[in-house]
């Protein structure tokens, strides 16, 4: 009954959002194809449903080279990489919204784990990596509202952001995505959706440790 009703609230909602974002989004497909390379969407391979591959969208924001160049799938903060523009779409996350396509389609829900490039993935632990995936992957979810600013932690001075992330951020996040599947339900779905807006706003709020005190505690650098 859950994945019934989450699917039928994902393509009632992405449809109607299509509809109604398509003409307002206008303004971003045209600053997009005057700026930067003139690219105007992303798509890039990830790590969805049962583990299989699908291909997420996305409004471009860095040079078409960028998985090639620098810290490769990882974005810190002041990326040389991330064009002008595309740093307003994702302080914004409106360079998410192309995602209402792959919700539409079934390879994405609203909420869930998300999505990673191999590489990524393959920095989670292997008990993460054997289910994280068995609820569709999450244009939000829980992972996502706590690591919100991650291009902050991957800029702090002095560490090697790769192996951060490998070491410290994975499987941090990992237990975050595993909290969320033991626990999944509508109702937390619309919390977590809720939630992502509120963190749009007010990016340094912890609303969302507040809200579910038994998430896992946090480790002592994220608290820096």
């Amino acid at each position: 009954m859950y994945r019934f009703f989450k699917r039928f609230f994902d393509v009632l909602v992405s449809g109607v959002a299509v509809v109604i974002l398509t003409p307002l989004l206008l303004p971003v497909v045209v600053a997009l194809r005057l700026t930067g390379e003139g690219e105007v969407f992303y798509k890039q391979n990830r790590i969805g449903y049962k583990n299989t591959t699908f291909g997420i969208w996305k409004f471009a924001t860095m040079l078409k080279d960028s998985p090639n160049l620098g810290t490769g799938s990882l974005t810190v903060r002041g990326d040389p990489r991330v064009t002008p523009v595309g740093r307003g779409l994702r302080a914004t996350k409106i360079n998410e919204l192309p995602q209402l396509l792959n919700v539409l389609s079934g390879d994405m829900s609203f909420v869930g784990p998300r999505p990673q490039v191999q590489g990524d993935f393959d920095g989670y632990p292997p008990h993460v990596r054997e289910h994280i995936y068995d609820v569709r992957p999450g244009v939000t979810g829980i992972g996502s509202i706590v690591f919100r600013d991650e291009e902050r932690l991957l800029s702090r001075p002095g560490i090697d952001p790769r192996a951060f992330y490998r070491d410290e951020i994975a499987p941090y996040k990992g237990e975050l995505e595993m909290w969320y599947l033991r626990r999944k339900s509508l109702l937390l779905d619309a919390r977590l959706m809720l939630l992502t807006v509120w963190v749009v706003l007010r990016s340094e709020s912890d609303l969302v440790y507040r809200t579910f005190p038994d998430l896992p505690a946090r480790p002592s650098w994220f608290l820096d």
